[in-house]
């Protein structure tokens, strides 16, 4: 199910992303909140765990993308 395109999409331009900005504002509310260390840790490590996932998922849709047989031409 992860080798397809559309599930790449998906997770790569639309989930992950979203994950990740959602991620920052907890983590600058958490700093902004008076819980320095941990909203540190949860802007840091978790907004570029979801960054960094949106980056494999796009780069195993190209590469999914050109295994394909060209069936649309």
């Amino acid at each position: 199910m992860l080798k397809k395109p559309e599930t790449l999409f998906v997770l790569g331009y639309m989930l992950l992303p979203l994950l990740a900005l959602v991620s920052a504002i907890v983590g600058l509310t958490m700093i902004l909140g008076g819980n320095k260390i941990l909203g540190i840790i949860v802007l840091v490590v978790v907004t570029q765990v979801f960054t960094f996932g949106a980056f494999f998922a796009l780069r195993a849709r190209k590469a999914a993308l050109l295994e394909e047989p060209d069936a649309r031409q």
